[in-house]
């Protein structure tokens, strides 16, 4: 049981790490997009994919490498998390505008679109939080290739998240919910300027 012990940590760990605020308000921007329940579902495992993606890469590199790293490394790259937040939420609005009063259809139209853009969005995120992640596995965990388990265990926790994370902020579009155009239009400019004042807060606090 002891030596199992590690390996739920990484899920459990993986899994409460995509509930963090910058996560869950960028997923959020993503999914009002989706009018669909499942596309949603997606969206949270490409998120979960790309967050993984550079999680294991970053790791490899470090660990393979045996480089230094200290977390404040990597305080620009969260900054530039912050710059994707602003961009994320500014362009939902944007788009908001531009499509108001046209059928919402093009969530199908776009579906592999939509999906890039959630792995794109994943990859950032994983860039910007690897640095503490390694460096805890790095002083915990003796062993490359137990480190290496570890993060892949991390990951799949991570997308499990962002699935039940990404279904959860779905709900309030859903079908029938998006039939008020209002109601619709009002979940949408409030879940964009969260983002965007996240991303301002996530800026001032690793750039400034």
């Amino acid at each position: 049981m002891q030596t199992l012990f590690p390996l739920f940590l990484a899920l459990s760990v993986g899994f409460a790490h995509a509930f963090e605020a910058d996560h869950l308000v960028a997923v959020s921007t993503i999914v009002t997009r989706r009018n669909n329940i499942w596309l949603a579902l997606k969206d949270g495992v490409f998120w979960g994919l790309g967050h993984t993606s550079t999680i294991l890469l970053i790791g490899s590199v470090f660990m393979l490498g045996k480089f230094a790293l200290r977390e404040g490394d990597f305080r620009y790259l969260e900054a530039g998390v912050g710059v994707m937040l602003v961009t994320l939420g500014s362009l939902r609005l944007y788009k908001l505008r531009v499509f108001q009063g046209v059928a919402d259809t093009h969530s199908h139209v776009h579906e592999g679109h939509a999906h890039r853009l959630a792995y794109g969005v994943g990859l950032i995120h994983g860039l910007a939080g690897s640095g503490a992640l390694i460096l805890s596995v790095l002083t915990q965990i003796k062993g490359t290739g137990a480190g290496m388990i570890y993060l892949g265990l991390f990951g799949i926790g991570s997308i499990a998240g962002m699935m039940v994370a990404a279904g959860a902020f779905s709900i309030p579009f859903s079908v029938r919910m998006a039939t008020n155009p209002l109601v619709r239009t009002a979940l949408v400019v409030v879940s964009s300027m969260i983002c965007i004042g996240l991303g301002m807060t996530v800026i001032y606090e690793n750039a400034m």
